[in-house]
């Protein structure tokens, strides 16, 4: 269940996951992109869970909002604003209801698209989340279900981004937005959020 104390678990798991896997992150950004991607979002994340630890938040609302604007001032690149415009729209949905994780989460890939106007199929993150949203509407998220989104975005053509000068030189390589968007789900996994 999505309580402030799961929440926070959560983010703090992704949090350390990406620490773990910066280097990793930036190899795979160095194939496609800037090569920059893992130690922008090591720092964000970072100062996030350093805020998070502070405690003392009343509502998963605010749990959301702190780590928005934690990770806004510290990731640069176009990774900041769209994990960040994620949290924001997905503060703003849990103030309506705390309890519905499917729907927080739809509003998080609403606020990437928002900000990123990504569609299914152009190798970005929205390649995990829009899946990732399928499977927690049915109940069906796993973490095959994870791996298997990120997975596919080896053999697409990106089409946005950076990557996108890259053209057909692409395709083969994992989208680093996709790898991390994937941790932040795995992050969900491992928590006591989607259990009661």
């Amino acid at each position: 269940m999505l309580t402030v104390d799961t929440a926070v678990d959560w983010l703090k798991t992704f949090a350390a996951q990406v620490e773990e896997q910066k280097a990793y992150l930036s190899d795979l950004d160095s194939a496609i992109g800037d090569g920059d991607h893992g130690s922008n979002m090591a720092r964000g994340t970072k100062a996030m869970a350093e805020k998070l630890e502070e405690g003392g938040f009343k509502t998963v609302q605010d749990v959301f909002k702190t780590a928005a604007m934690a990770l806004l001032s510290k990731i640069g690149g176009a990774s900041g604003p769209l994990y960040g415009s994620a949290l924001i729209a997905m503060a703003k949905q849990a103030g309506e209801t705390e309890t519905d994780v499917a729907g927080i989460v739809k509003a998080g890939l609403a606020g990437i698209q928002k900000r990123g106007k990504a569609e299914r199929g152009e190798k970005t993150m929205v390649d995990v989340w829009i899946p990732v949203c399928e499977a927690l509407d049915s109940g069906n998220l796993s973490k095959e279900v994870i791996q298997s989104a990120v997975a596919r975005t080896k053999d697409m053509k990106a089409t946005k981004g950076r990557a996108s000068y890259l053209g057909e030189r692409s395709v083969g390589h994992l989208d680093p937005g996709a790898v991390s968007s994937g941790y932040l789900f795995e992050a969900l996994l491992k928590g006591g959020v989607l259990h009661a």
